[in-house]
C-alpha cells in the first residue's frame, strides 16, 4: 500500500537571523517521522522557506509547533521586507505528495487552522483548496492590506479570520496572522534580469502572469482605469496561465527580478516560464541573466525542462539522468546567483533514505566484492539483472552516438527514441537488481517466522509460499525485460554507427546471459512452490522466452560476423 505523505511549506518572516531561523527550524524534527527536506532564507524579503514532509498527523503536529515557535521569536511590529506578508509564520500551506487526495489533505489544513486558532490564540484564513469561502481562495486576497492593514481588516464583517480571535489585541500585535492551504505542487520561481528597475521587472511580470495588467485609457501606465459595468477594473490577461508574478529589486544581489508562483506546473513549466520571459525582456531592451529556485522542485520538472532544450538542440533525449539534471541548470542559469546542488533542491533525491543501502548504488569493485563474499546475496539474480543492464546501457550509447553524428541529423529524432527506450529498459533492470535481493530476503524472513502454534505454523507456511512465488516472479521479470531490451541493440545493428555495431553486439551476448542467468533462477526457486497451476504457467513462458532469446542471438551473431 502506498504510503500517505504530505508536504509541508510554511514561509517565516525572518531571513536575516540565522539563530532564530534554525531555531524555528529545529521543532520540526522534534516530530518522529517527520523529514525536515530544505531551509531556504532570503535577506532581502526578510522571508525563510521552510520545507518539510512525513505522514499527514505528524506533519500537522511538526507545523503546529513551528507556528508556536515562530510567535514566540518573530514581532511582526517590527518586521520589514520586499515580499509580501501579514504573520510570524506567514503562510503554510500542505500539498499532497502520495497516498493522498487535495480533498484529504485540505481537511488536515482545517484540523491545524482550529488547533493554531484555539490553543495559539494566532488568526488566520483558509485559502486554496482549503478556502471556506469564494473570496478567499486567492492568497493575495487574503493578505491585501498585509501586516499593517490587519487592525481596520479584523473591523470588516466581511474579513473576519476563519480562525482564531478577531480582534487586534496585544498578541496578535506580535504575531500577525497565518494563511493556511491545501494547495497543488507551486514552484517558487524567480527570474534574474540585467537592470536595477523594479518597474521595468513589473512590466515584464504583467506580460506573462495571468492576471497581467488593469486597462487604461492612453498611455498603459499612467493613464485612467478602464472600468466595467461594476465599476471593477478591465484587466488585459497575461500570456500563461496558472502564474502570479511580481517584480522587486533584490539589495542582496543588486539586480532586479521577476518573482513568479507557478501554481500548476502541468499548466504552465517553469522552463515555459523562463522562455516566456526571455522574449518579453527582450521585446523590452532587457536581458534575463539566469533564474533562481526557492525550496523545491519535484524531479519529472527538471528532466522536463532538460527534454525541452534537448529537442531545441536536436539532441538525443535518451541521455542519463544525471546529465539531463546539468543542461536543465545550465539552459534555466539556475546557478546565476549561487551554487545549485540537485541532491538539496530535488524532492525525490532528499527523500532518497540514506540507510538503505543499494547494490546498484555501490562502485563496479565494491559491487564485485560483496558479490564474492560469504553472503548468499546478491546471487545469480541479482547479477542477471545487472548484466542486461550493462548490455542495453551499451545499445543506448549506440543510439545517442548515432543521434549526434554529424551528417545524420535528420534522423536524430528516431536514435532519441531508442535511447529513450534503451533508459526505460536499463532502469528496470537496475531496480530489479535490488529487488531480486529483497525477494530472497523476504524468503528468509517468512521462514524465521514463530512455529509454536498450529496458526503459526499455517501463517508461516502461507509466508513461505508467497514470498517464494515472489521470488520467482522477479526474476521472470528480468527474463522478459532483458529480452524485450534487445530490440534496441537490433535496431542499432541495422540502423546506427557502423563503427559501433561491435558496442551493440555485447550488449545483444549481456541480454541474452541475462535472460538465461534469470531463467536458471525461475527453474530452481519455482521447484520449491506448492501451488503447482502457478508454476506450470510461469515454466511455460519463461522456456518461451528462453527459446525465442536464443533465436535472436543466432540471428544477430549471423549478421555482425557478415558485416565485420
Amino acid at each position: 500500500m502506498e504510503k500517505r505523505l504530505i508536504e509541508c511549506v510554511p514561509n517565516i518572516s525572518e531571513g536575516r537571523n540565522i539563530n532564530t531561523i534554525n531555531e524555528i527550524a529545529a521543532v520540526v524534527e522534534t516530530v518522529e517521522g517527520v523529514k525536515l527536506l530544505d531551509v531556504d532564507p532570503g535577506k532581502a524579503t526578510n522571508r525563510t522557506v521552510i520545507t518539510f514532509v512525513g505522514e499527514p498527523e505528524k506533519v500537522i503536529e511538526s507545523a503546529f509547533r513551528l507556528i508556536k515557535k515562530a510567535a514566540e521569536l518573530i514581532d511582526m511590529s517590527k518586521h520589514s521586507g520586499e515580499h509580501p506578508r501579514f504573520g510570524a509564520t506567514d503562510v503554510c500551506p500542505l500539498v499532497p505528495i502520495s497516498g493522498i487526495s487535495l480533498e484529504e489533505t485540505a481537511k488536515y489544513a482545517h484540523q491545524l487552522g482550529e488547533r493554531v486558532g484555539k490553543e495559539l490564540g494566532i488568526p488566520g484564513y483558509f485559502y486554496e483548496k482549503a478556502a471556506k469561502k469564494e473570496d478567499r481562495v486567492n492568497l493575495a486576497h487574503c493578505r491585501s492590506g498585509e501586516y499593517e492593514g490587519l487592525k481596520d481588516k479584523f473591523k470588516d464583517t466581511n474579513w473576519q479570520p476563519d480562525f482564531g480571535p478577531a480582534e487586534f489585541n496585544d498578541s496578535v500585535a506580535r504575531s500577525g496572522a497565518t494563511a493556511i492551504s491545501a494547495r497543488d505542487f507551486l514552484i517558487a520561481y524567480n527570474v534574474n534580469l540585467n537592470t536595477t528597475s523594479t518597474r521595468r521587472a513589473n512590466a515584464i511580470a504583467f506580460d506573462i502572469r495571468e492576471a497581467g495588467r488593469i486597462k487604461r485609457e492612453g498611455n498603459p501606465a499612467t493613464g485612467k482605469k478602464v472600468l466595467d459595468t461594476n465599476g471593477e477594473p478591465v484587466r488585459i490577461p497575461g500570456k500563461l496561465k496558472a502564474v502570479k508574478g511580481i517584480g522587486w529589486y533584490i539589495e542582496e544581489y543588486g539586480i532586479a527580478q521577476i518573482s513568479y508562483n507557478l501554481t500548476n506546473i502541468s499548466i504552465t513549466s517553469m522552463h515555459e516560464a523562463f522562455d516566456a520571459t526571455c522574449k518579453a525582456a527582450d521585446k523590452r531592451g532587457l536581458r534575463v541573466t539566469g533564474s533562481e529556485l526557492i525550496g523545491l522542485i519535484p524531479l519529472q520538472a527538471m528532466l522536463d525542462a532538460a527534454d525541452y532544450y534537448l529537442k531545441k538542440q536536436e539532441r538525443s533525449l535518451g541521455i542519463a539522468e544525471s546529465e539531463k539534471i546539468k543542461i536543465a541548470i545550465k539552459s534555466l542559469g539556475l546557478d546565476d546567483l549561487k551554487p545549485f546542488n540537485p541532491k538539496e533542491k530535488i524532492i525525490e533525491y532528499l527523500l532518497e533514505q540514506e540507510s538503505s543501502r543499494k547494490l546498484v548504488d555501490l562502485s563496479a569493485y565494491d559491487l564485485a566484492e560483496e558479490t564474492a563474499s560469504e553472503s548468499m546475496a546478491p546471487g545469480g539474480g541479482s547479477i542477471s539483472a545487472y548484466v542486461g543492464a550493462l548490455g542495453v546501457s551499451l545499445g543506448t550509447m549506440v543510439a545517442n552516438l548515432s543521434a549526434h553524428k554529424a551528417g545524420w541529423d535528420e534522423k536524430w529524432s528516431q536514435f532519441s527514441k531508442w535511447a529513450e527506450k534503451g533508459q526505460n529498459y536499463k532502469n528496470k533492470l537496475l531496480y530489479l537488481v535490488d529487488e531480486d535481493t529483497n525477494s530472497f530476503n523476504q524468503i528468509i524472513a517468512a521462514f524465521r517466522m514463530p512455529k509454536g502454534t498450529e496458526e503459526e505454523k499455517k501463517l508461516r507456511l502461507q509466508a513461505v509460499e508467497d514470498a517464494t512465488k515472489y521470488a520467482t516472479e522477479i526474476p521472470f521479470e528480468v527474463m522478459q525485460t532483458a529480452y524485450d531490451s534487445m530490440e534496441v541493440m537490433q535496431a542499432m545493428i541495422a540502423d546506427g554507427l557502423p563503427n559501433s555495431l561491435s558496442d551493440a553486439g555485447v550488449g545483444i551476448l549481456c541480454a541474452r546471459t541475462a535472460v538465461l542467468g534469470a531463467y536458471f533462477n525461475v527453474r530452481i526457486n519455482a521447484k520449491d512452490i506448492k501451488d503447482k497451476e502457478f508454476v506450470k504457467d510461469i515454466l511455460s513462458r519463461a522456456e518461451a522466452i528462453y527459446h525465442k532469446t536464443l533465436e535472436t542471438e543466432k540471428e544477430v551473431i549471423s549478421i555482425i560476423d557478415t558485416r565485420i
